[in-house]
């Protein structure tokens, strides 16, 4: 009975044995990859770390609490400019560990992925809580003044841009404002020259009438000396007939002597 104990004692150590090697063979794998990835400085080799990445997950899976291997695969993550999930992965190292150290360096490496997700205002309380647990960080006092100081040039930014907005508004407000300007000149204009032409129009109309009264008068005048040649004429034939029978009675006469 006691060997039969004993062979169940042995077989559950050797159990968890090969699980502890088959989880630190998946640790080492990942390791590998992550320093290869490493290497090549010229590019980011997303590749080998998501196969990392890979590498950590197995193990995590038989030791999901495992705090180094957390962190491993929270720097796959940030390689691979997964910065969303390697923030919430740092946030949970930085929540379950009680050493100040650890839980300054996993709130570092939160503000990094805070950063680089242009999250500035998370960024910098993630700074400021990392210092709160170790104080003489000089890379967490480097990247706070970072942040803060691209906070201050967005801040600028956007106040240059608001002034510019509004002179903007002013300058459409005074382009309006010409514009409605030339817009009643125009209008003006417009009077000013349909009245000319209504006047124009006018004086045309009574030239026109003065020609065509001119042009009567003319006529009556016309028929009026017509009248008068004829008047003329007529008492000019009489004469003419007045004289011819005088003449012709002068005639008579010396025939009768």
């Amino acid at each position: 009975m006691k060997q039969v104990k004993l062979l169940i004692i042995l077989l559950f150590v050797w159990v968890t044995v090969t699980q502890a090697q088959n989880e630190r063979k998946f640790i080492r794998q990942g390791n590998k990859y992550y320093e290869s990835a490493l290497k090549d400085t010229s590019r980011l080799d997303t590749v080998q770390f998501n196969k990392a990445e890979i590498e950590y997950r197995k193990a995590l899976d038989k030791k999901p609490n495992e705090t180094k291997w957390n962190y491993n695969l929270a720097n796959s993550l940030y390689k691979q400019n997964k910065f969303e999930q390697s923030t919430e992965k740092y946030k949970d190292i930085a929540d379950k560990t009680s050493d100040k150290m650890e839980k300054s360096r996993a709130l570092h490496n939160m503000g990094n992925s805070l950063l680089m997700n242009k999250k500035l205002d998370e960024s910098i309380a993630a700074y400021k809580e990392a210092l709160r647990n170790n104080p003489n960080d000089l890379d967490t006092k480097y990247n706070l003044l970072y942040a803060m100081n691209l906070k201050k040039k967005q801040q600028d930014q956007k106040k240059k841009d608001d002034k510019k907005k509004d002179q903007n508004k002013d300058k459409k407000k005074d382009q309006n404002k010409d514009q409605k300007k030339d817009q009643k000149k125009d209008q003006n204009k417009d009077k000013d020259q349909k009245n000319k032409d209504q006047q124009k129009q006018n004086q045309d109309q009574q030239k026109q009438q003065q020609q065509q009264q001119q042009s009567k008068i003319s006529k009556q005048n016309a028929e009026q000396m017509l009248q008068a040649l004829e008047n003329s004429e007529k008492k000019t034939q009489e004469k003419v007939k007045k004289v011819q029978a005088l003449k012709a009675q002068s005639k008579n006469v010396d025939k009768d002597w």
